[in-house]
């Protein structure tokens, strides 16, 4: 009797658990291998991401380098060359941009009323002033990818620069608890990502106030979709609408990363006229957005000496190019001290020129100072002692090689007699400038300091201790900047005092980031919205994304090692001296980055890049021999001047827009010829007529005497052919 259990039972029981923990236990050992295996997974993925990443990232900066180092050059003939040279007649047009004109002269330029509508005009009829309606019809009319007339593009423009004028130089704006705002940075030129945005968060209004932190032009397809947009929107809220300008809006950069050539394409009667006047309002542009009296909101950054209280009093529309300091004068000098006034220099009676002498891009200057140098866009002085001894023998030099008449007269040299106000001007105008470059230029980095930004060219790194000394000089508590392609569309750093915000998804490649805006509500707590604009890459799974943006990335590089192809071979020649055509894998990863300079992991990345390898070691001939790139179809037996055209692809594009002055898309032969005389001097390379005479030829293609600057450069686009294998 009882409830007890027999001995039977009670064993049966203990044989039931053994036989359930026996697959239990093989169960968990399995997940855990399969959580290992997945977790290596995931992490070999993200290694070649990051991989990935710094490919681009390394060449976007390697281009904006060449694009600083070229304006420099262009810089140094106008300062050293008189102006009756013919080289400095060519390019002195950019650098006559900071003139202000009477108010009158600029509203007859901005003048619509002569251009009419035709019956014909299928796209939006705008009204002014502007309504919230008008603005939403535009919007409307560029997503099905109409075209605004260009009457109305003018109109716009017009009204934005008188609205412009009379804004200060940074925004100031309060938080509510009724309403958030938005916050989006890099947008350049691609309209699906800002058409997402006001999809996902509603258009601009009274009740949802937004700050766009620059870039909005370049690289994209519909900069100037984006531009009449947002400045539709500010001109119907003129206080719930903030732009900030970006290092993208400035007419030399413009040139080289495709807005100047977007605008011409689709307005080729009154392209030149609107390229114009977005030049002069670029340089109206806000600086600097403050929510609240806490949050900064400024397009690149700080550095070690911003102070927000002049960045304030700037004179901002004097920078229409922040690559190069404003001409001083002593008219400017001697003027009134809050506005100061510029004036072209070229006719008699002018008054002499006082701008100080622009900054090497590439040379650090050899003034002894306390402190490492900081900036490299403007704390590069050509050294005094460099300029004393060889300065008129390198300006002959260059006029030689660049097959220039040499008696061009004296170089202009510094008044020595300058007097103490001008120097005093000068050193005013240095400061202002240098705040410019670095709210417009700079990147954060983890070390503490603030160094030249060499990457860029421009600007500075500055560290954590500078961002808790500026933000607290100025008793704020977070920085928000963009500047910078995130993979996530946003990323802190500096203990989260520091927070960059890109609003341009896939922007290297599809797949390649997600884009991102933050909405800020009145405790100033920063909440993301990501997003990606491509319905393709939305549809890929992580393993497709990461694979097809490193195949674009990879096909990059390519196309970069093929344009360096001589100076490579030459680097792998020195690790073999008996011209075996093999050498280590290390020796070929230290000569690849001798020669590129971007900072990869070449030991890394060697086997995606190179399959020609013996026993370990890298054939770096028959390599050099696998490289799939296509070549013009042009008669070219000069090879060293079409590696030159490769490498210096977007430098050649940028100085043919440069001297195509009419904006036709046109140059003569001559004009060709000087291109190629400018480059070369550059370049300090030397390149006879006689070759430039037979490229222009062979590239003629109707033979009328001039040559179009699109079909020029497509014809020497260099194509991966592994992208279509």
């Amino acid at each position: 009797m009882g409830c007890g259990l027999r001995k039977s039972d009670v064993q049966q029981k203990k044989c039931d658990r053994v036989s359930l923990s026996v697959p239990a236990a093989t169960a968990i050992r399995a997940a855990l291998l399969i959580q290992r295996w997945y977790r290596q997974y995931v992490a070999r993925l993200e290694i070649r991401r990051r991989c990935t990443w710094n490919i681009f990232q390394s060449i976007e900066y390697a281009g904006q380098q060449d694009q600083i180092k070229l304006y420099s050059f262009f810089g140094f003939l106008m300062d050293h060359f008189t102006p009756a040279s013919s080289e400095r007649n060519l390019i002195s047009h950019i650098f006559r941009e900071n003139e202000i004109c009477r108010d009158a002269e600029w509203e007859r330029y901005f003048c619509y009323k002569s251009i009419d509508v035709p019956d014909s005009y299928t796209g939006p009829h705008l009204t002014f002033p502007m309504t919230f309606c008008g603005v939403s019809k535009l919007v409307e009319a560029f997503k099905h990818k109409q075209q605004l007339h260009a009457r109305y593009v003018l109109q716009i423009l017009g009204e934005t620069w008188r609205l412009l004028r009379i804004l200060p130089n940074i925004s100031h704006l309060s938080s509510c608890h009724t309403k958030e705002i938005t916050i989006c940075g890099d947008l350049h030129g691609q309209l699906e990502d800002l058409l997402l945005i006001f999809y996902k968060n509603g258009l601009p209004s009274t009740e949802k106030p937004y700050v766009f932190n620059g870039d909005f032009v370049d690289r994209g397809k519909n900069s100037l979709e984006i531009l009449l947009i947002l400045f539709g929107f500010l001109l119907v809220y003129p206080n719930d609408v903030h732009l900030n300008r970006g290092n993208h809006e400035d007419h030399i950069v413009n040139l080289r990363y495709g807005f100047t050539k977007e605008v011409l394409g689709k307005y080729r009667v009154h392209g030149k006229k609107i390229l114009k006047l977005l030049q002069k309002i670029f340089s109206w542009l806000p600086l600097a957005t403050v929510i609240d009296h806490k949050v900064l909101i400024a397009h690149g950054g700080i550095s070690d000496t911003t102070d927000l209280n002049v960045i304030a009093r700037v004179d901002r529309h004097k920078y229409a190019s922040t690559l190069r300091p404003p001409k001083m004068t002593k008219l400017a000098v001697n003027g009134s001290n809050s506005q100061t006034t510029n004036r072209r220099n070229g006719d008699a009676g002018v008054p002499v020129d006082f701008r100080p002498r622009v900054r090497s891009l590439t040379h650090h200057s050899s003034t002894p100072s306390q402190g490492p140098p900081r900036r490299s866009l403007h704390n590069l002085h050509t050294s005094h002692q460099h300029m004393n001894w060889s300065v008129d023998d390198e300006l002959k030099k260059r006029r030689r090689l660049a097959g220039f008449d040499q008696s061009y007269g004296e170089r202009k040299k510094p008044d020595s007699d300058s007097d103490p106000e001008c120097e005093e001007g000068t050193e005013t105008y240095e400061h202002e400038w240098e705040q410019m470059v670095d709210l417009l230029w700079s990147d954060p980095m983890p070390q503490n300091g603030c160094i030249p930004n060499e990457v860029r060219g421009g600007g500075c790194y500055w560290g954590p201790d500078v961002t808790e000394e500026v933000l607290g000089r100025h008793n704020l508590q977070l920085l928000i900047r963009s500047h910078e392609c995130k993979q996530d569309g946003y990323e802190f750093c500096h203990n989260r005092r520091v927070l960059t915000i890109f609003s341009a998804s896939n922007y290297y490649e599809v797949g390649s980031n997600r884009g991102a805006y933050i909405r800020m509500g009145a405790d100033l707590v920063p909440h993301f919205v990501q997003y990606q604009a491509s319905r393709t890459c939305r549809e890929l799974t992580l393993r497709q994304s990461v694979g097809w943006t490193e195949r674009s990335a990879l096909q990059a590089l390519r196309r970069q090692l093929f344009v360096h192809k001589s100076d490579l071979i030459s680097a792998f020649r020195e690790f073999d001296p008996n011209n075996t055509g093999i050498i280590s894998p290390s020796h070929w990863a230290s000569a690849t980055e001798s020669v590129l300079k971007l900072g990869l992991p070449w030991r890394v990345l060697r086997p995606q890049l190179v399959s020609s390898t013996k026993n370990g070691m890298v054939d770096y001939q028959e390599w050099m021999k696998e490289l799939s790139i296509t070549e013009p179809k042009l008669e070219i037996s000069d090879t060293s001047l079409l590696e030159t055209m490769y490498k210096n692809h977007s430098n050649l594009e940028t100085i043919f827009r440069i001297i195509d002055t009419d904006h036709s898309g046109l140059i003569s032969y001559e004009e060709f010829r000087q291109t190629w005389k400018l480059l070369s001097s550059h370049l300090k390379t030397e390149i006879s007529d006689d070759v430039i005479a037979n490229l222009a030829q062979s590239i003629d293609f109707n033979k009328d005497g001039s040559i179009d600057i699109n079909e020029f450069m497509e014809a020497f686009r260099l194509v991966d052919l592994s992208a279509h294998s």
